[in-house]
Parts: structure tokens; sequence; C-alpha cells
């Protein structure tokens, strides 16, 4: 079989299009009397409750209250700006909710739905306006419109900030805290401190972190005056600061009596720059010949056996993979940079050990030394769907350049309370813009969701959390990594922690094969392009699919097929057309087509409801020359099917655009297929509303394979076709085929 390895700069074949025309605005669920006549009170009632506020709660006299939108008018296009800048109010974030509306048009109507609930500031004195401003609106005028897009408005209470429970014993919280539009981080923590300190609470400046409109604080004090201090009206989250997870291993690592032979050769390239950011490495191990550097990020601390452990393990399960006793290792595909960033001032006994890592984490980030770095920590917390977490905001942030390809494991809590939703991925893989990893129970082809393996959903937007899965061993088959001492000895471990280096050395393996002309937020659709789920194992449970364990099948095409990578930056607002490249000749037989957009965007931490800035509205379109009656278009095909990312009672029309991932497959007969293309629109949002002019480019890539079993030499037909395509070729002689890359 001849050797066809992936095909470049599908990019030269994209172009500018125009827009489509605007489809007319949709009927209302309330008439502006009707909204009038129920809001209007309760608006009212919102202000009363606000003027029995201290006024030491309420900086410059600032309130804030929820707004819940009616289920039909999510979409970025409803958003009620008109209406809050004309009563001098301003949204200072939003979470997702469900309500039960008191009327719902849309077909078909579920009884509960999700919906975007807004936290709006404003003075006391013009909430006490608003009443007045309401009632005198007009019908059909546009703030008279926004006013009846409203299904609930009242006060925000104390008790919607909390989060979880707060035993009695507890002094040490995390709290997040709202920035105004006209405040700083700095203003903004010296109103709380006044505020906090005369309930007996201390704030942590050392470890604060300033994130887009969100600052997080860590606050010491007592827990008999919480809802004393949740009441401090920028105040968005309070709760227990959680402990690290993933600090030592699921199960220690066992020695066993057989060991194992290290590589011959060097690492495969010294181009790619990756980090691990974990434990400390024992002294005097095998791993340290692959160690460029390895740096503490606090020298005073003193090391901790356990979480060395951890760090060895991780490492080890990057350069070699799982290990097989009595043979020789895989060959590393790159050398490494190891990071402590957990030591003994990490240990349980220091109450803010989750805020001092985070800052260790973020400046390893802040030095954009890396273009592949795993996480495989975190803290032991799962994920929220009311709000964004430190840790997830920080990464998020750093990463939304999509410069940096991070894999972050998924967590170990996957056999805890479902009801409660304590089995869901832990923070931060609910990360949009990293590679969130779970752990596969075999390495056979009858593998399975570990049990212990976090399951999903993520959050709205990044709903199928993990993306992948990988390897992490299980009781019946251990993960084998390199045992502390200077022998090639093997110890025995499992976990999420260890799936998730094991597919970023897949990941640097195609970068070191193939070179820079893949980029690292390439390499990640790659990933998930090729995970595979044949079995139909829940999404929630898997993702995409498990890696595949033959670097082979993600960088080479077989016979009738042809892998073709689209890369580049996307401008706000503009529509553009990428061609799927195709034979000159018509295809014959069945063609599936499987596609995978990912994107890196920047993200509102305030808003978790609309959390990422960017979206893409994705269109395909099979055929140039069949167009619908009275239109000029080709006729569009269903293709990415928003069911994915809802739940049957999540009907949010827009809901799947701002997935930073979208996967699917299609089969159709080639005959079908003419100048087939996708659409692809840049929507950008800013703080849930359409965003203006100054948003920012994002970087995407498109990974699309063709398959069409008549043709054997397609991706050879296809590079004959299309001159600006070009097969990238390996920068390294390697025996592909063999089965032995990295061996």
């Amino acid at each position: 079989m001849a050797t066809r390895f992936l095909i470049g700069q599908g990019e030269l074949l994209t172009y500018d299009i125009p827009p489509p025309p605007i489809i007319p605005s949709k009927a209302h669920p309330y008439t502006l009397a009707q909204a009038k006549e129920f809001l209007v009170p309760r608006m009212l009632s919102a202000a009363l409750v606000m003027q029995n506020l201290p006024a030491e709660a309420c900086p410059d006299d600032v309130a804030v209250v929820k707004i819940d939108l009616h289920p039909a008018y999510i979409a970025k296009s409803f958003f009620p700006r008109d209406l809050l800048r004309a009563a001098d109010l301003t949204s200072v974030g939003s979470r997702t909710v469900r309500v039960k509306p008191r009327n719902d048009i849309r077909k078909p109507a579920p009884e509960v739905s999700d919906t975007t609930q807004l936290f709006v500031a404003g003075t006391r004195a013009a909430f006490a306006k608003l009443p007045s401003i309401a009632g005198e609106l007009a019908e059909g005028s546009k703030l008279g419109s926004q006013l009846a897009e409203i299904e609930a408005f009242e006060p925000m209470t104390a008790h919607d900030r909390i989060r979880g429970e707060i035993k009695a014993t507890t002094r040490i919280f995390e709290v997040g805290l709202h920035l105004l539009p006209a405040s700083g981080p700095d203003d903004v923590r010296k109103r709380f401190d006044h505020y906090a300190k005369k309930l007996g609470f201390e704030a942590n400046h050392e470890l604060q972190f300033p994130v887009g409109r969100m600052l997080f604080l860590a606050v010491s004090g007592p827990a008999s005056a919480i809802t004393e201090l949740a009441e401090f009206s920028l105040v968005r989250s309070v709760r227990t600061m959680p402990a690290i997870r993933g600090a030592r291993p699921i199960a220690r690592g066992a020695p066993v009596s057989v060991g194992f032979t290290l590589p011959g050769a060097a690492p495969l390239s010294d181009e790619p720059s990756v980090a691990i950011l974990d434990g400390g490495l024992p002294k005097g191990t095998v791993v340290q010949r692959y160690v460029g550097r390895y740096l503490k990020s606090d020298e005073s601390a003193n090391d901790i056996d356990d979480y060395n452990e951890h760090g060895l393990g991780v490492t080890s399960a990057f350069l070699f993979g799982p290990i097989e006793p009595g043979a020789i290792a895989p060959r590393p595909f790159s050398g490494v940079d190891h990071f402590r960033v957990l030591d003994a001032l990490s240990d349980e006994e220091d109450p803010y050990e989750l805020y001092r890592t985070l800052g260790h984490v973020e400046d390893v980030l802040l030095s954009r030394q890396y273009q592949f770095v795993n996480l495989s920590l975190g803290p032991n917390l799962s994920t929220d769907d009311g709000d964004v977490h430190a840790w997830t905001a920080v990464l998020d942030t750093l990463l939304s350049d999509g410069e940096t390809l991070m894999t972050v494991a998924a967590g170990n809590n996957g056999e805890a309370d479902v009801a409660t939703g304590l089995h869901r991925v832990q923070v931060p893989a609910d990360s949009v813009n990293a590679l969130s990893v779970g752990a596969a129970n075999r390495t056979t082809a009858d593998w399975a969701r570990a049990a212990y393996s976090a399951q999903g959903p993520g959050r709205n937007p990044g709903r199928r959390k993990p993306d992948v899965v990988a390897f992490g061993g299980s009781p019946k088959e251990y993960f084998h990594v390199a045992a502390r001492g200077p022998k090639s000895e093997l110890a025995t471990t499992m976990g999420t922690s260890f799936a998730a280096p094991y597919v970023l050395r897949t990941a640097v393996g195609v970068r070191a094969v193939l070179g820079e002309a893949v980029h690292p937020l390439t390499i990640k659709a790659l990933m998930i392009h090729a995970a595979k789920n044949d079995f139909g194992a829940p999404a929630d449970e898997v993702g995409w699919g498990r890696i595949p364990t033959d670097l082979n099948d993600i960088i080479m095409c077989g016979d009738g097929e042809a892998r073709i990578l689209y890369q580049g930056l996307l401008r706000p607002g503009k529509y553009m057309r990428a061609l799927v490249p195709l034979p000159k000749a018509p295809l014959s037989g069945r063609v599936s087509l499987s596609a995978t957009f990912c994107y890196a965007s920047p993200v509102d931490v305030e808003d978790a409801a609309a959390y990422t800035k960017a979206g893409l509205t994705i269109t395909f379109r099979p055929h140039s020359e069949k167009t619908k009656k009275g239109g000029s278009s080709p006729a569009t095909k269903p293709f990415f099917s928003q069911q994915e990312f809802r739940t049957e009672q999540e009907l949010r029309s827009d809901l799947g655009k701002w997935e930073t991932v979208l996967h699917a497959s299609s089969t159709m007969l080639g005959t079908s297929l003419n100048q087939a293309c996708f659409d692809i629109h840049y929507n950008a949002r800013d703080g849930g509303a359409q965003a203006g002019s100054g948003s920012e480019l994002i970087r995407y890539a498109l990974v699309l394979t063709v398959r069409a079993p008549k043709h054997a030499d397609l991706h050879g037909d296809i590079l004959a076709s299309h001159s600006l395509l070009k097969a990238i070729e390996p920068r390294i002689s390697l025996p592909l085929r063999s089965g032995s890359i990295g061996s």
C-alpha cells in the first residue's frame, strides 16, 4: 500500500462570501401590557429590599438584581442592552438556570427550559426609578420589546451567592467578586476589605486573581458570619476553599518484580517545547535523562514523597506511555521540562494551597515558552453550571490565543454521587480551550470508561467533556510507569492523571514527525477527529472517543481516504467558504465526510451563560448546482447536529454555535457532491450581547476526511486536482507502517 500523509494547506481553498439575507423577527410570548403587569410590581418589591441592605454592603450605593430572560430570547441579538442603558443599569455577568415560563409559544415547548439569568448592577436610586421607566414604555418600541423578553426580576440575596455546604468549622473561603465597568480590581477589593473586616474576615491579597471582569480572592474568617459576608452586593460566589485533587496517586505506585529496558535512542525530536506541571521528581530516577529542565516553583519549600511519586508517574506516562513489563519502553517523542508546582507548602496543612498552586501554573503559562503542557491536578471540585471557577478562568484566558495545547486530567471522581453532580469532570477539566482527558480501562479493543474516570456533561458551552479518553489503568490492567530509584523498574498505578500525559505524548508525536507545518490547535483537532467510539459508549462517559494507540492512524491515510487540514484565523462577523477538495472526475458509490472544527475562543469569565466570546455557525452545501426554490445559493444539508449539545429539555436555538469543538460525519452518494463546501460564520459576542467592531481574530482548525472505497487512490487524485494542496511530508524517516513509531 502506498504511503499517504496528511494533506495540508486546505486554508488556500477558502474565500470570503457575502452574508445571507436577514430572517424576519419572531412572535413574542408576552405583550408589553402583560410584561408590565407582571414585572413592575416585582421591580417595586426589589427596590424596597435593596433599601434595607446595609450601606457598606452597597459600594457607591450599587446593588444587584437577577433578571431571567424568557428561553426564547437567549441569542445575543435579544440582549436587553438598550433597556438597561436607558435605566442606567449594566449587566455584570450571567449564568444558566432552568425555568418554567409563564407562557411559551415555541414548538415543541418543554415544561422546563434552560435560559440566561443576568446579574444586573445599578445604584439603588436607579432601581427605584425603574418601575416608572418600565410603566411609560410604548407598545412597539424597542425598549418595550426588550421588557417583554424578561421572564423574571428578583433581588440578589446572600443565599444566591453561597455555593455548597459551609461547615461551622470552616475558616478559609474563596470569594468571586464582580468588577464594575468603571472600577478596577484594587478599588473593588478595598471596598470589600472594609466591609469584610467588620465581620471578622481577612482577605489574602497575595493570593488573588483578577480575570476578565471578575476578581477571585482567598478569604479567612468565621463561618457563622458567611451569610452577612455574602450580602456584599458585588459578591458573585462564596464557597469553602476546595482542596487540591490529583496530588496523590489514586493507587500508590506499587513496585513489580519485572523491570523494563530503556530505549536505546534519544528522543525523536528536540523541537517540541513541553512542560509537565505536577509534583516534583525523586532524585536519581531513570526519567531524568529525558528531563531538560527541572524547576521548583518555590525553591524554599520541601518535597512531599507522594507528590514526587505522582510527578514521576505523570512524566513517565508522557515519555513512554504505559510500559510493558519486561519489554523495551517506547522511544520518547521529545524531552520535557518538569515544574514542581506541588510541594510541602502545598500540603493539606496549608489552607491556601489551591490558590498558591494556581499562581505557579499561571506563571508557567505566562512565560509563553511551551507549546505543549500537561496538568494532572486541580481543585477537588466538580463542574458548576452556574459559575466559572478561578482555575478554569485563568487557564481559558491564557489558552485563548490557541498557541498552546494543554491536556488536563478529568478527575477520578466518576463513581461519586450522580444525583448531586459530584461525578462530573473536575475543575479545570471544564476548560473550553484545553483538551480534557478521561481514562479508559483497557488497552485492548474491548475498552470502556474506567469506573473512576470523571464524567460529563461539562458546562454550556463546553457540554462534551471529557473531550477524549485514553488508557489510564484499572485494577485488571494497571498503568505501568517508571518506579523511583536508579534502576529500570516498574510501578503500577491508575488514574486520569496518567491518561492525560499519555494523550499529550501522542500529540507531541504528531508535532515531532510532521514539524511546524501542523499548529498545536490543529493537533488538538486531529486528536478529536481520530478518536474512536465504535461501541457507542455515552458521550458523557468518553467524549468523542478513545485516542488511537498508533500514531499512524492520525497522520496517515488509507486506501480510498484523504485527510485534509485547514488552519488559520477567522475575522469577526465575516462569512468564509471552505471548499471540500474532491477529484475532478465524479466519485462513484457511497462517500463519507468527517469534519472536525476546533477554535480557540476568548472568554467572558463573569458570563457563565455566554462564556465563549466566539462561536461558529457552519452550513454544509453539498452540490453547487442544486438550489432551493427561489434561492440563489446552493441548497444546504444538515451536518453538525445541535442535538449533540442538548438534553431533551434544552431546546436553545443557538446553543451549538458556541461550542469550541464541532465534529460529525455524513455518508452520501458520490454523485450528490459537486464543489461541496462549508460556509463558516464567526459570531462575536461580549457579555452575552452583540460584540462591537473591536472583537478579536480567532485561530481555527478544520480536519476533513473524505472516504470513497471505490477510489483506492483518492488521496493522489485530490492532490492532482488541487495544485494548492500539498502532502505534509515527515521531517524524519520512520518505518511508519511497522507500528513501531516511538519504539
